[in-house]
């Protein structure tokens, strides 16, 4: 029989810098959960959140993986090199959240109460967490997108930092449901609306990036996006003076940390939290202006 479409299997996706990476990172994401679950073990919603990410990634990077391999990412409607580029940077966050957490959490240097044998194994399954990290950070340092490359927008310093801000909003949502007390004032709920808000459009402007719908909206997709984050800058400065002065201002709330504040249950550490991650995706959407302002969309790579 003759072949008249060219290779039936791709195996630069398996032997490229990139697919090496990725196969790197199938096999540290393996050997990390099979490690926790065999014998290291986890407890609570932070041992379920490591486990989550360590299984997620390793079943996207096998999926991706595969549909390189065998070519079926052409029969996919997806823009595949934004759905890759925004997975690898959301795998980055995700993993080094998890390497962090974990050792934090469960790796100690004695043996007691848990055992040597148990201590031992989550001391390996740390290493491994930390080597994914570096897996997935090493992907987007590859596939970023070079000066006067043409390639996908997700793949951007820009389309990064929307993946960057939309896990940044995450972190502040987690804080704002564990006893923030933001419904005491009205100023401090405009500030859940101003997260909420970008958060929702940010998730938006990536999900019809990575289908590749961009060029069949009826508004031009890249002044839209510019005209969002010059907003989102406006919002988050807003809530950059808002949250703090509601919450630290002895006015309004308590610029120490109550005494009698219990570790873990304390409103004013979560409150805490969310006027330092404010900050950051205050300068992370300041950031995303600047470079916006640099590229050029390409919704079909």
């Amino acid at each position: 029989m003759e072949s008249t479409g060219g290779p039936y299997l791709n195996t630069a996706a398996v032997t490229s810098p990139v697919g090496i990476a990725r196969l790197l990172q199938m096999t540290f994401g393996c050997t990390t959960f099979s490690l926790v679950a065999h014998q290291g073990g986890f407890s609570a919603a932070y041992g379920t959140f490591c486990m989550f990410v360590w299984t997620f990634c390793f079943a996207i990077t096998v999926f991706i993986i595969t549909c390189e391999f065998t070519h079926l990412h052409s029969c996919l409607s997806l823009s595949w090199g934004n759905f890759t580029a925004a997975f690898a940077m959301l795998a980055t966050l995700m993993s080094l959240t998890a390497a962090v957490i974990y050792p934090l959490y469960f790796v100690q240097v004695g043996c007691y109460p848990i055992g040597c044998e148990v201590r031992d194994f989550r001391i390996a399954a740390s290493v491994f967490a930390g080597l994914l990290f570096v897996t997935y950070a090493s992907e987007v340092f590859l596939t970023r997108a070079k000066p006067g490359q043409v390639t996908s927008y997700m793949a951007t310093v820009s389309g990064l930092l929307k993946i960057v801000q939309a896990f940044v909003a995450c972190i502040i949502f987690g804080a704002l449901v564990n006893d923030s007390q933001y419904g005491k004032y009205v100023a401090t709920q405009w500030c859940v609306a101003v997260y909420s808000f970008c958060f929702v459009v940010t998730v938006v402007v990536v999900a019809f990036s990575v289908t590749g719908k961009t060029a069949l909206l009826w508004f031009p997709f890249e002044r839209s996006v510019v005209i969002y984050t010059f907003g989102a800058v406006l919002l988050y400065m807003s809530a950059a003076v808002i949250w703090p002065v509601f919450c630290f201002d002895s006015k309004y709330g308590s610029p120490r940390r109550p005494g009698l504040c219990a570790k873990g249950k304390c409103p004013w550490d979560s409150q805490l939290v969310i006027a330092i991650f404010t900050y950051v995706n205050l300068l992370l959407y300041v950031l995303d202006l600047a470079y916006s302002q640099r590229i050029r969309f390409v919704s079909h790579l």
